[in-house]
């Protein structure tokens, strides 16, 4: 998948549940995105940090950061949205915000479908379970990085690259 997301369609506007560390990445065009179930999953993020992050360390020579996350596609019904989207969570607390850094995602499980939800509570209180599940499944040796490690860490990706637009699959700009 190759996309940039900074431009991404702003949320309509209502209280922010999840927080800071969520990032919308394009669904059109994506075909990993657009033929998957609407629901919540879990897996990693891996973001490339600008050198000047203050979640980077001075000595770092790689900028790419891998988190766990939870991930949210489809249309978000409680919110009555017409157009299908996907969210990643990442479950981490960043000193400041990472928007225009490139992301790549890597899906491990799945852990519901999408509901419709009669009040705000009740999606709190789903997405708060939906982090735990990713959290305690992800703590399991079976559910590492594994194989994808090395292109979680940035493998095959370069600033000309991000450039020009091409990406592989599963990563895009946020």
């Amino acid at each position: 998948m190759s996309s940039d997301a900074a431009a991404a369609a702003p949320r309509a506007p209502r209280p922010t549940i999840i927080g800071p560390d969520t990032a919308n990445i394009p669904v059109t065009g994506v075909p990993w995105i657009e033929g998957a179930e609407s629901g919540v999953y879990f897996g990693y993020a891996s973001l490339h940090l600008p050198a000047s992050h203050p979640d980077l360390s001075s000595s770092s020579s790689n900028n790419w950061r891998t988190f766990p996350m939870v991930m949210s596609i489809g249309y978000n019904p409680f919110y009555k949205n017409t157009v299908r989207s996907a969210e990643v969570h990442v479950l981490h607390s960043f000193a400041t915000d990472f928007y225009g850094s490139w992301m790549r995602v890597s899906v491990s499980g799945f852990i519901r479908r999408e509901l419709d939800y009669v009040d705000v509570e009740s999606l709190i209180r789903d997405i708060r379970v939906d982090c735990e599940v990713a959290r305690r499944s992800l703590e399991r040796e079976a559910w590492g990085p594994g194989k994808e490690e090395k292109w979680l860490e940035g493998e095959g990706w370069s600033e000309s690259e991000s450039r020009s637009g091409v990406k592989s699959s599963g990563e895009s700009k946020v």
